[in-house]
């Protein structure tokens, strides 16, 4: 089994796939015209821009982009056009011996997150930055850092941590991705091992409570014990209930770190936001957190 992936040189072959939620043809096109301005090929899947209620299209139309696409020897990545709902159902479907043989990056965030857990159990990296959904709405920043990452210039990022954290530094491999999927996947065989690693979290639109809840349920399984560091990015647009939960999302998350000298960093710029910036899964981080700036760096 091959681990290493080859870094994008221009006239390299994209290829975006909608492996989830349907999404707008014009919104695919942007994404196209972006990635040949930059100078790579495009190549868009076949039910990408298809609607099939919900889908971007059948189970069946949305593994065979994705197979497509993983089998595809000349294209050296693969980027999700969005998330939603939909990467479960198909991941289970898909060979992955290609892939295995000759690995390329799979790029996404949010429900992607699957697919991310599930390569992690061969040990290949993969890249959790923007998708065309949002590329007009992102910073400058959020799409550069997308093409640093697969061109392979270095990550390093600094940002204002919240004080509520805690401070140290650490090392370790980077993992992680959308909460709930972490959470939906604990009890799978696509769980991630979080032994010394650095966590990565976001999510979006949840109820305070469901956050407490699913944050409970990694403390139950005893991923806080050994996690070197612990990341968080954008958890936006959370709800409450009536009467208040009286829950806040950094005491959700500090009520299981106050205790412990892991070092933890609020605020950094990745998630349902459009700072998104791109961080490679399975790859070597350090993290430096202090009450001024904290540090991410990937080299």
């Amino acid at each position: 089994m091959n681990k290493e992936i080859p870094h994008l040189q221009q006239g390299d072959l994209i290829r975006i796939i909608s492996p989830a939620k349907a999404i707008e043809v014009e919104l695919i096109q942007y994404a196209k015209n972006l990635l040949e301005q930059r100078g790579y090929r495009v190549k868009v899947g076949t039910h990408a821009a298809g609607r099939w209620n919900y889908f971007s299209g059948t189970d069946e139309q949305r593994l065979q982009d994705m197979q497509e696409a993983l089998d595809d020897p000349d294209c050296k990545a693969i980027i999700c056009s969005r998330g939603g709902y939909g990467c479960v159902r198909i991941v289970d479907l898909l060979n992955w011996a290609g892939f295995l043989r000759q690995p390329k990056w799979i790029v996404g965030f949010s429900d992607v997150t699957v697919f991310h857990h599930h390569i992690q159990r061969f040990g290949i990296q993969s890249i959790h930055a923007s998708m065309p959904l949002n590329f007009q709405d992102n910073t400058q920043e959020a799409i550069e850092s997308l093409f640093y990452t697969l061109e392979g210039k270095a990550i390093h990022y600094q940002f204002t941590p919240s004080s509520s954290g805690n401070d140290g530094e650490a090392e370790g491999i980077l993992i992680g991705g959308n909460l709930s999927i972490i959470y939906s996947l604990l009890g799978t065989d696509d769980r991630l091992n979080f032994e010394n690693k650095i966590l990565f979290i976001e999510d979006l639109n949840e109820q305070l409570y469901a956050l407490d809840r699913m944050w409970n349920s990694l403390n139950k399984a005893g991923v806080f014990d050994q996690l070197s560091g612990l990341l968080v990015g954008g958890i936006t647009d959370m709800k409450d209930t009536e009467p208040k939960s009286g829950l806040t999302i950094e005491n959700i998350i500090m009520d299981k770190f106050s205790f412990r000298n892991t070092p933890v960093a609020f605020n950094f710029p990745a998630g349902h936001i459009n700072d998104n910036r791109a961080l490679i899964f399975g790859k070597h981080a350090q993290l430096t957190i202090n009450k001024e700036i904290a540090t991410l760096v990937q080299s």
